[in-house]
């Protein structure tokens, strides 16, 4: 298996799909840090990501409010950490807490606050293409919390018609 799946996404729809495909794997207490250029689809995957768990509220960036909280199959707690500037910071979000509640985390701009993440995760990098809508999304697990998951991962991937690199 090798140590990061690289897809192709050429909208935000196929985006949603790789969100979706990983949404259908996770278990309570996991984490997904997102990162990557700015405009590269973060938010589109979270929404992906939210409506394959059945979140039907609407899914928006919480840039300015640091964390929204949805209902779904699991609680899908969204962060964006993009305005914080010092590691510091971090303790008013309550992240420990948020990662033992039992539901999944996703972290927009995660590698900001890195040294505050725990020792497990999924990490999305999300990277602009040549074209307007072309996305590069590689995909890695750090520590082994996704190891066992990514055969399954490159299935449901497949199924929804997402070839991996």
């Amino acid at each position: 298996m090798p140590p990061e799946l690289l897809v192709v996404s050429n909208s935000p729809d196929r985006t949603r799909a790789v969100a979706a495909a990983l949404a259908e794997l996770c278990r309570p207490g996991d984490l997904l840090v997102l990162t990557g250029d700015l405009g590269a689809g973060k938010t589109a995957f979270c929404q992906g990501f939210g409506a394959a768990l059945g979140v039907r509220s609407p899914i928006t960036s919480p840039t300015f409010t640091l964390h929204h909280r949805y209902e779904g199959r699991l609680v899908m707690h969204h962060l964006d950490v993009y305005r914080i500037e010092q590691l510091d910071e971090t303790v008013e979000l309550g992240l420990e807490e948020l990662f033992e509640s039992g539901g999944v985390t996703l972290i927009e701009w995660g590698d900001t606050i890195r040294p505050a993440l725990p020792a497990q995760y999924l990490e999305l990098s999300l990277e602009l293409g040549e074209g307007d809508d072309d996305r590069l999304i590689r995909i890695g697990s750090v520590g082994d919390s996704w190891a066992d998951r990514m055969a399954a991962l490159i299935e449901g991937l497949a199924r929804r018609g997402v070839a991996t690199c």
